[in-house]
């Protein structure tokens, strides 16, 4: 990458030392930006640098004037008068400059000759001054063919040049200062370039009177209309003189106005920042946003809110929930319960019904939902028979979850191309896309993996159910017992007076049971709470994972790389 640096030759007023910096920014800004911007928008910003490149590269001690004008506004008259001799043809017949004429004040310095063959200027047609014509010291002074010459060739010559010239001067006449073409295709274009700017009225020798000045006052209003800043009381703009290059009034004036802008050694600076200017404001629509971008802390939650309900972790939050209450049942249920449980679950296993026990979910592609299995009642005590053991079953969330996917990338990737330029809105709106393909399988293994640390049940197990546990036992032997002992009181083999203390034992263990049951249920409902809810956090924290690698990272990064290259973009444009 190129860098400017300091002028080889004479320093540089302040207009160089504050255009480098642009420069360089304008040449990191398309770097950064050909492959989110087409070639064309780019074009006019790498042809301004191209230029700067060429006109640094040469001599900054000389300034090149064009002077270009319409057929018949006596441009090559001026050029003459300027020169001092007729270096330039003049005639009646149009049009009269057919090809650049060039005249080159030197002043002593070396570099004007390879100005004019970056311009195309032929050597036959280079000239110096006359002898004894007044200096100006640095002036490369060109004369174009007509602007409006019937000769097209001609009319690009004098388009190709005027990009490439440090300065113009525009000729007019009071016939024709008011000619659309020129007004339309020129200066109103160029409006950018009026510190680098002349405007001359000739011929004012034949305006009768004080129609002169009307017809300048005039001229001045016609060039505010195309938004040229006029250099009036101090101000920096385009200069507007009057003058007569027949006669020679005025062209004293314009002479020494010539002279001290070539001494200032700045036009070549003031030009190529108005070029800079001019491409800068071209590329706005692609580069500023409209108002504020990004991603909020909403979307973002919004966004891991769609994933969190399209792999469904409120509903295995649920599941884990009920399935801690049934690990706490079996520990803290009376014997005869967790007895029935084990049968029930030995006969699911031998194929007591069809996809029995917990089945492996097969990877489908698509995020899973959970929900829990359908429950009959089966006896008088309520018990659910249930297809799994932990109560929960995959189901394909093919057709549910995978808009819940697509859905929450489409609304993520608006929140957050929301205000920007249209190319980098759409490079955010791809990197989400891009992202998007690969994330329900990543949602499925996240619920794989969640449903895999939930099988086994909680991990810690509290205490207080082996201590249930064994309470259950001993209510469970007291029943065995004071059953047995009733059977003795009526077969004869107890005395017929213990019925009673038989009957309280056998009382104690068969309600105390289900009590103790009933009430470690109660007592597991708060636990069993913030298992699930944790269950639910868990799978919530994976997806959401999983959407900021695939989705989230990928569009921070586009919007990071739009916050880079706005910022050269602001250094470029001089914001």
């Amino acid at each position: 990458m190129q860098e400017y640096g300091p002028a080889p030759s004479r320093k540089r007023r302040s207009p160089a030392e504050r255009l480098r910096p642009r420069l360089n920014a304008l040449r990191e800004l398309i770097g950064l930006s050909r492959t989110r911007l087409d070639g064309a928008t780019l074009a006019e910003a790498g042809r301004v640098l191209d230029a700067a490149d060429e006109r640094y590269q040469l001599s900054g001690e000389h300034t090149v004037v064009a002077v270009a004008g319409a057929t018949g506004s006596g441009k090559s008259s001026l050029f003459n008068a300027l020169v001092g001799a007729d270096r330039s043809d003049v005639g009646a017949r149009r049009p009269t400059t057919a090809e650049p004429v060039a005249c080159v004040w030197s002043g002593g310095w070396p570099g004007a000759e390879a100005l004019l063959d970056r311009l195309g200027v032929s050597a036959r047609r280079r000239y110096a001054p006359a002898p004894g014509a007044p200096a100006l010291p640095g002036l490369v002074l060109l004369d174009l063919p007509d602007h409006d010459s019937a000769a097209v060739g001609h009319r690009e010559q004098v388009d190709r040049m005027l990009e490439l010239v440090d300065a113009v001067i525009w000729v007019v006449d009071p016939e024709k200062y008011a000619d659309a073409v020129l007004h339309e295709r020129y200066l109103r274009p160029l409006a950018g370039h009026a510190e680098v700017t002349f405007v001359v009225l000739n011929q004012v020798d034949r305006l009768p009177g004080d129609a002169a000045v009307q017809v300048v006052d005039d001229l001045r209003r016609l060039l505010d209309e195309d938004g040229l800043a006029l250099g009036e009381h101090g101000e920096p703009g385009a200069a507007v003189l009057a003058l007569s290059a027949a006669t020679g009034e005025g062209v004293g004036e314009l002479r020494e106005t010539l002279r001290q802008f070539v001494a200032e050694r700045g036009a070549a600076d003031r030009r190529l920042t108005a070029d800079v200017d001019a491409a800068a404001g071209r590329l706005w629509p692609a580069y500023v946003a409209d108002g504020r971008y990004g991603l909020t802390e909403p979307a973002r939650e919004e966004f891991e809110d769609w994933l969190a309900e399209a792999v469904g972790a409120g509903a295995m939050g649920s599941a884990a929930e009920r399935d801690w209450l049934r690990h706490a049942e079996r520990a803290c249920g009376t014997p005869w319960s967790r007895l029935r449980l084990r049968r029930r679950a030995g006969a699911r296993g031998r194929g007591g019904r069809p996809g029995g026990g917990r089945t492996s979910p097969g990877r489908t592609g698509a995020s899973r939902l959970w929900h829990r299995d359908a429950c009959t009642e089966v006896d008088a005590g309520g018990d659910e028979a249930c297809a799994t053991v932990g109560g929960w079953v995959p189901v394909d969330g093919r057709a549910t979850a995978r808009p819940l996917v697509e859905q929450a990338v489409r609304t993520v990737a608006g929140e957050a191309a929301e205000g920007l330029p249209g190319p980098w809105a759409q490079a955010v709106r791809e990197a989400a896309t891009r992202g998007a393909e690969g994330l329900p399988e990543a949602l499925d293994r996240a619920a794989a993996v969640s449903e895999g640390a939930l099988r086994a049940g909680p991990q810690v197990r509290p205490r207080w159910w082996s201590v249930a546990g064994v309470v259950q036992g001993v209510l469970a032997l007291l029943q065995v017992t004071g059953v047995l002992w009733l059977l003795a009181v009526a077969v004869g083999a107890a005395e017929a007076g213990e019925w009673f203390s038989a009957l309280l034992v056998a009382g104690i263990g068969t309600a105390g049971g289900p009590a103790l049951s009933w009430a470690c249920g109660v007592a597991g409902r708060g636990p069993a709470r913030r298992y699930g809810q944790e269950a639910e956090r868990r799978l919530r924290t994976a997806a959401a994972v999983c959407g900021r690698a695939a989705v989230l990272e990928p569009v921070a990064a586009e919007l990071l790389r739009y916050r880079e290259v706005r910022e050269q973009y602001a250094v470029a444009a001089g914001l």
